[in-house]
């Protein structure tokens, strides 16, 4: 595996990603956003190592960290969320649902091989604030449901800087894994979303644009079409893009929604080791 390294990077006022490179499943954005009061995080990365970097890269700004958004419940998302225990966490009751239950440490360790010592002793911290409708979390960042890479999402936007935290609802130049979302739901949120902001930040990936949400969009869309065959998905903006082993995934899920079906794909079982 190639060494991951890390970087906040400034997008306006106050206004931060922390980029981890490569991009990858493995490695994971997390949106920062620092008031007076203290600091709003998007996100929590996949392991507590990763966020122990994060917060103490923060520590620059002598401020508490006092919120975190969860855009989802899958451990890119929440995996480094026990860093962070004294903040707010805002998500989705689905993400609340799904966290009181306990970690699937060997699907984790199955996915992200990597970190897989460290994921069979992961323990992510709950929600403590449902979010159901738009709400200011503070006076720069809204939280914003929606849904689609899995039932229930959240967005995070900061209108003054004209960004989009999209987290698990974006990932530029990495595919998606849909294995328990809905790419027709998935697609058509996205469709919603792209006038958000004039930056998106995703989950995976660099910063990018209603562009890049349109061509995840369109790859979802795909996904669709393609009927439960991988090899019908057309040329397009994804023919560069990492991890296309997980088309199968996407495909196969959008197809068995499409039959009433809404059961995990054999092609993730497969990744899960769990299937032939």
């Amino acid at each position: 595996m190639e060494p991951t390294t890390s970087a906040l990077e400034e997008l306006g006022d106050g206004v931060y990603v922390w980029r981890q490179h490569p991009a990858s499943h493995d490695s994971p954005n997390a949106g920062v956003v620092v008031e007076a009061d203290g600091i709003t995080l998007v996100d929590t990365l996949l392991v507590p190592s990763q966020a122990t970097e994060l917060a103490e890269a923060l520590e620059v700004f002598e401020v508490p960290i006092r919120r975190v958004v969860y855009t989802s419940s899958h451990i890119e998302c929440t995996g480094g969320s026990s860093t962070f225990w004294m903040a707010a966490r805002y998500g989705r009751p689905q993400t609340s649902a799904l966290l009181d239950q306990p970690p699937n440490a060997a699907a984790f360790a199955a996915l992200h091989p990597a970190y897989g010592e460290e994921l069979a002793e992961v323990a992510t911290r709950p929600v403590s604030h449902m979010v159901n409708e738009p709400a200011w979390l503070s006076e720069a960042v809204c939280a914003l449901p929606t849904g689609g890479q899995m039932q229930e999402n959240l967005v995070a936007v900061v209108p003054a800087g004209d960004v989009l935290f999209a987290g698990a609802m974006a990932c530029f130049g990495v595919t998606p894994n849909c294995f328990d979302g809905d790419p027709t739901a998935w697609a058509t949120a996205l469709g919603e979303l792209g006038d958000a902001a004039g930056r998106v930040v995703p989950g995976i990936g660099p910063v990018g644009t209603a562009d890049d949400i349109v061509a995840l969009a369109a790859y979802l869309w795909a996904c669709v079409d393609a009927a439960g065959d991988p090899s019908a998905i057309p040329e397009g903006p994804w023919d560069d893009w990492l991890d296309r082993h997980l088309d199968a995934v996407n495909v196969e899920r959008a197809a068995m929604l499409a039959a009433g079906d809404p059961s995990v794909p054999p092609a993730m079982l497969r990744l899960l080791g769990m299937g032939p």
